[in-house]
């Protein structure tokens, strides 16, 4: 079979398709034969890996996980012996960050767990571009301890055009609340179609100082302080960032609490992530049967065309997901 394979750290000219062996299914494993998967940002990070020191993880001078890509759709092609939830031709998607990932392939193995049965009347690469992004905007919206976004709310999506934040904003506007999106002024318009109340231009000043304030507020892509944003946050606020550069990230693990316990505010990463958590992917479903909630394709790739798709991403071209189709 062919999949996606790179044995270096490195941007996506290191990846390239191969002939590889298709893997068996044992005990609680699912085989599953691709039809479509999608590109996430987080794929790119472990392609460089962004963060350095996640080569301690990883493999420290070349990747242990060779294969590329965790969001998927297909169809279930065999099953091992201790498999319950599923059989052979039920239709699943789901997320392969922390099952060795390999999306990016004519077929993929994984324990059962990893999958989730599609939604109805959604189509494989609408499914695939859902797993990872939407989980993560579900949960960017919601604290640890269950506090979340409701109406009236003045949430702030930062990154609004890319893999999350077209969910984001989604999410926030079906729980009620007034949203204002920021992107750059050639993705105003699209931001806008997703339901965002406001928009801001990033390239035109300092989005933190806009005079504003928020109840809540998602980074995507966190390219400033975390003091930088306190003034924009309404008392009892929230301030997530989901990720951003290796010197962000080590200075908001040592900012973010400090912050918080000064001015009371929830400031700093958003360290609760759980991948493709059942609940949220219960909830996930209920947004998209309502018609709330809905992925955005900008772009399709052929499998073979792996490289351009993740170098379309890398660059920040993309308004929303971009999808790799296998069959």
């Amino acid at each position: 079979m062919k999949a996606a394979v790179r044995d270096r750290y490195g941007p996506p000219d290191v990846v390239e398709i191969r002939e590889v062996d298709r893997p068996v299914p044992v005990r609680d494993q699912v085989l599953v034969r691709v039809h479509a998967a999608s590109v996430n940002r987080a794929d790119l990070d472990n392609l460089y890996p962004r963060w350095q020191f996640l080569r301690l993880f990883l493999g420290l001078r070349t990747p242990r996980i060779r294969r590329v890509g965790s969001d998927v759709a297909g169809v279930v092609e065999a099953v091992g012996s201790a498999v319950t939830r599923f059989r052979p031709g039920d239709e699943v998607f789901g997320d392969l960050f922390t099952f060795g990932q390999g999306a990016f392939a004519e077929y993929v193995c994984a324990p059962e767990k990893a999958f989730a049965s599609m939604p109805s009347g959604m189509s494989f690469e609408e499914a695939a571009a859902m797993p990872h992004s939407a989980i993560l905007a579900l949960q960017g919206l919601r604290l640890r301890n269950g506090r979340t976004v409701g109406p009236g709310d003045k949430v702030l999506i930062v990154g609004a055009s890319g893999n999350v934040g077209p969910f984001a904003v989604q999410v926030a506007k079906a729980r009620g609340a007034e949203v204002t999106g920021v992107a750059s002024s050639g993705k105003l318009d699209f931001v806008r179609s997703l339901g965002a109340d406001h928009t801001i231009d990033y390239t035109m000043g300092d989005y933190t100082r806009t005079g504003e304030r928020y109840d809540w507020i998602v980074d995507v892509e966190a390219h400033r302080s975390v003091l930088q944003w306190r003034h924009a946050l309404r008392p009892n606020g929230v301030y997530a960032a989901l990720g951003g550069s290796a010197g962000w990230f080590l200075q908001a693990l040592l900012q973010g609490p400090a912050v918080s316990i000064a001015t009371g505010k929830r400031m700093g990463l958003m360290l609760w992530w759980k991948p493709f958590n059942a609940d949220d992917v219960e909830t996930m479903k209920e947004l998209m049967a309502a018609g709330k909630l809905k992925p955005i394709i900008d772009r399709r790739f052929a499998l073979d065309e792996v490289v351009e798709a993740l170098r379309h991403v890398d660059e920040g071209r993309a308004k929303g997901k971009v999808v790799i189709t296998v069959r």
